[in-house]
């Protein structure tokens, strides 16, 4: 049997590539990687997003967080538009060493609504990463034109996972519902989604990626035939 090499190139979608160790890890159980979330939200945002809808990427989220100078986020972020959205969803790390890629040990989600300038915090382990998302609030406030006032960060009821290492598919199934709950529910009154949200499923959500990420590599490879 042949042997693969952790650095095989699996899979280049968008501005993401996806290498043998991320199926690896989405073989698991282990926690995704910041590559495994980035493909994830492109995904979602080729598919089942309007414009209206940004899902912000790993790096920038951690960006936003923890750069101390607001005008060097700005310009990193201008060509994301933050301020013509309706729906902006940010994943949350628990890295807290800025000097480590990819470190962390636990994935939450914050998503702002901006006609009702809302921020809320979907975290599947407790409040663990309250801290780490109102931190990454804070900068937000900066690029979206929010008041400066906490009084519009929420914490949400949301399914606990029932491990150490499904954070990650929790946080990316949130994400999915969101998109599919403003498009159906644009308004963002939030009972749509509330409701929807103690519905959720992740069990298959590793299988699912999988299938994903295969069926795009199917595609490639008859269109490049």
């Amino acid at each position: 049997m042949a042997r693969t090499h952790p650095d095989e190139k699996i899979l280049s979608y968008n501005d993401v590539v996806l290498r043998r160790s991320d199926l690896d890890i989405l073989n698991g159980p282990y926690l995704l990687n910041d590559r495994i979330v980035e493909f994830y939200f492109s995904y979602l945002s080729s598919t089942c997003c309007s414009s209206e809808v940004l899902l912000v990427p790993p790096s920038i989220s951690f960006w936003i967080a923890n750069c101390p100078i607001l005008e060097d986020v700005k310009d990193v972020v201008a060509p994301l538009r933050l301020q013509d959205r309706k729906l902006i969803i940010f994943p949350v790390n628990n890295n807290e060493d800025v000097s480590v890629a990819e470190g962390g040990s636990h994935w939450s989600l914050l998503s702002y609504y901006k006609t009702c300038n809302l921020f809320e915090h979907y975290d599947s382990f407790g409040s663990l990463n309250k801290r780490h998302a109102m931190k990454l609030c804070k900068g937000i406030k900066g690029l979206v034109g929010a008041p400066e006032t906490m009084s519009n960060f929420r914490e949400c009821n949301t399914p606990q996972q029932m491990n150490g290492y499904d954070c990650g598919l929790y946080m990316l199934a949130i994400a999915e519902l969101l998109c599919s709950c403003h498009l159906q529910e644009p308004n963002d009154s939030g009972q749509y989604r509330f409701e929807a949200l103690q519905l959720l499923e992740v069990g298959q959500m590793r299988r699912l990626i999988l299938k994903i990420i295969e069926d795009l590599r199917d595609q490639v490879e008859k269109e490049s035939a």
